[in-house]
């Protein structure tokens, strides 16, 4: 396991059990004791834990500031890396594509560098630079930046993206709830992404099975509303059948 999946799965693990010791972590890691320690010592200089005797806590605030998109780019970055190649069939020469800032739309960039004449139009600026470096017709929506995540939100964004008509739109989510709401833990990134749904013909969700039954504080809207779903494992059988039946 990569540092950053390990220090990710920290997070996740002490926000779940804040109750968990250094010994218990470095179990379940299958790393030693001191390895535990050295991540606790990284992850509180970045602000989103607090040492404690034998263990840490997330601090408060953490879960609503998100993991850092650093950590985040490599959890699970090979299933999302295969996400990413199977939702490039969806993509055609000279289309118009909208990205957000989520990692998994990151790692779609890589797969689009063989179609002809595509227009991205992107909110995350890592996903921005890394489609530059691909040499791709690229437009970032400006807006306010969220330090952690490396996403632009708020209303200059937003305008820019009315402005816009896409063919296709892949976003994630935090999370996709039972009844088929996909959640979302900052009302911002989930504006933005309201908007975009506007903008384009057809809207793909990225979403790895982790995030199943799940549910974030803000309701983004049904997969009833989208055209298709790109994950790592087969669909509930209840949410498969709700998508696209709006």
């Amino acid at each position: 396991m990569r540092v950053e999946e390990r220090q990710t799965k920290i997070l996740e693990l002490l926000s779940s059990d804040p109750g968990l010791t250094v010994r218990a972590l470095a179990a379940r890691l299958f790393v030693s004791e001191p390895t535990v320690r050295r991540d606790f010592t990284e992850l509180a200089e970045r602000g989103l834990l607090r040492k404690v005797h034998g263990g840490a806590i997330v601090r408060e605030g953490a879960a609503d500031r998100e993991i850092p998109f650093l950590l985040r780019e490599n959890e699970r970055s090979s299933v999302k890396s295969e996400m990413g190649r199977r939702a490039a069939e969806y993509v055609e020469d000279g289309m118009v594509l909208m990205l957000d800032g989520s990692t998994s739309a990151y790692h779609l960039v890589p797969y689009l560098s063989r179609f002809k004449d595509i227009l991205v139009v992107t909110s995350g600026a890592k996903t921005a630079v890394s489609l530059a470096e691909a040499n791709i017709r690229t437009f970032c929506t400006g807006g306010q930046m969220i330090i952690h995540s490396f996403s632009y939100i708020g209303e200059q964004a937003e305008q820019f993206v009315r402005h816009i008509n896409a063919d296709l739109l892949f976003f994630s989510c935090n999370g996709l709830a039972d009844d088929g709401q996909m959640t979302e833990r900052k009302l911002e990134e989930a504006s933005i992404r309201r908007v975009m749904f506007e903008r384009c013909r057809k809207k793909i969700l990225l979403l790895d099975s982790s995030k199943f039954g799940k549910t974030a504080f803000y309701n983004m809207g049904s997969v009833s509303e989208i055209d298709a779903i790109v994950s790592d494992a087969p669909l509930p059988p209840h949410i498969a059948e709700l998508v696209g039946k709006k």
